[in-house]
């Protein structure tokens, strides 16, 4: 089946057609059927370097192959029983031995779930009902996070968000100073920071900065997050925290942190994380603070997370996943150059960013450099998927380490083509 009579197919079972808002793309998206490496392949058997990766959740590449024998093994033993199981003990301690931050660990379903409980712990042991964010960072898409998730607009970004819940968020930029300004706010207990910098690092957080606003929350006093859900085990084994020795009270963790499969993770200092503990009691609650979910830490993700961890423990994957975004970052700049195109390849780690218009993203707020027009996001990612890449989002991506030198060269040839195409159009000058 074609991937437009699957599309018709699902625009009347699925709002929309999809299942996901970044999924949809006119006239219809793209329907996968395997993936393998680096590379995937859909319904119309058409092959495609991807570099969106399971929105950065495949670290170490599609179907890695001690990953799915690990799901096999244990789909063979128990699928899901609803208990305490030995796998989901190993993979917290996994978790509290990489992340500097790390004296426990809970488990959620997935990473919005994640920031939600970090969310609730910071009100539950600071005793303020506040929470600050930074201006246009991504933590999820509950409604104690829409605020101040589209930069430079304090409107939530959904109908059917309360003002009494917005009214809880506070919104600040990645400033220190304009951070010290917010946390004057008394009620203010709890600060959450995307640790790259606004969606994945689009907008860098430098290491200075990122320390001085780590520095500020605390001088507040305030429980500060760090929303590691893409930077944990990408950065570094142990995250940004422990790349550049910045420690926060709790992180939030998904996508990689789970060997690639759904669900997330909190962890953070004891004595804040010790709230849940069922033995404790505060104000007649016991534990103090409540946190279910029936998939929290499910058997099969358990065992896909364990099977990864010592792979990503070594960094080597990391490694390899920079060299290739370094790689890619490199071939990009050039071919604006060639091509006359205004603009740069930038990004740490393992992802790569394309900013047009600037030539170094340093001293642009989140509302510049998110502030691409349609018709450039449509005709790059257009022409891109035409020619067999794939990115993840807008003008942005992310590698692995399946990628290798071979596809980076190939996929660099298709974007000389499009960015040829776009030129030529007048979209891109």
């Amino acid at each position: 089946m074609s991937n437009s009579e699957l599309s018709n197919r699902a625009l009347a079972a699925l709002p929309g057609g999809v299942s996901h808002e970044l999924r949809y793309r006119a006239p219809h998206p793209i329907y996968v059927e395997r993936a393998a490496g680096a590379e995937k392949w859909d319904a119309e058997g058409r092959r495609y370097i991807d570099f969106k990766m399971g929105s950065a959740s495949q670290m170490l590449g599609h179907g890695h192959p001690a990953v799915v024998e690990a799901l096999q093994r244990q789909a063979a033993r128990a699928i899901f029983s609803a208990d305490c199981h030995e796998a989901e003990i190993e993979w917290a301690e996994w978790v509290n031995r990489l992340f500097p931050c790390a004296e426990r660990t809970r488990f959620t379903a997935s990473g919005s779930e994640a920031t939600m409980l970090a969310i609730r712990l910071g009100r539950a042991w600071s005793g303020r009902d506040k929470v600050l964010r930074a201006d246009g960072h991504y933590h999820g898409w509950h409604d104690h996070t829409l605020k101040g998730a589209k930069a430079g607009s304090l409107q939530a970004a959904s109908l059917g968000v309360p003002d009494a819940v917005t009214g809880l968020i506070e919104v600040c930029a990645a400033d220190p100073l304009a951070m010290q300004a917010a946390l004057q706010d008394n009620s203010i207990g709890t600060v959450i920071i995307e640790a790259s910098g606004a969606n994945y690092g689009s907008v860098p957080l430098p290491v200075e900065t990122l320390r001085a606003l780590h520095d500020t929350a605390r001088a507040a006093g305030a429980v500060l997050i760090f929303d590691e859900i893409i930077t944990g085990l990408r950065w570094s084994p142990g995250g940004r925290q422990a790349r550049d020795d910045i420690v926060p009270d709790l992180t939030t963790l998904a996508k990689v942190a789970t060997g690639g499969l759904p669900g997330g993770a909190v962890c953070g200092r004891a004595e804040i994380m010790e709230l849940m503990n069922n033995s404790a009691a505060r104000d007649g609650l016991s534990p103090p603070v409540s946190h279910k979910g029936t998939f929290n830490g499910s058997p099969l993700i358990a065992a896909a997370a364990c099977a990864a961890m010592p792979l990503l423990a070594t960094g080597e994957a990391q490694a390899q996943a920079d060299a290739m975004a370094e790689r890619l970052r490199d071939g990009l700049n050039a071919l604006m150059a060639r091509h006359g195109i205004a603009g740069c390849a930038y990004g740490e780690s393992s992802t790569c960013h394309l900013l047009f218009g600037a030539a170094d993203p340093a001293g642009l707020n989140p509302v510049e450099i998110r502030s691409v027009p349609p018709v450039l996001v449509a005709g790059l990612r257009g022409g891109l998927l035409a020619r067999g890449v794939d990115l993840m989002s807008h003008t942005s991506c992310v590698t692995s380490a399946a990628h290798t030198p071979e596809l980076i060269d190939e996929a660099l040839d298709a974007f000389d083509a499009v960015f040829a195409a776009l030129v030529q159009d007048g979209v891109l000058q």
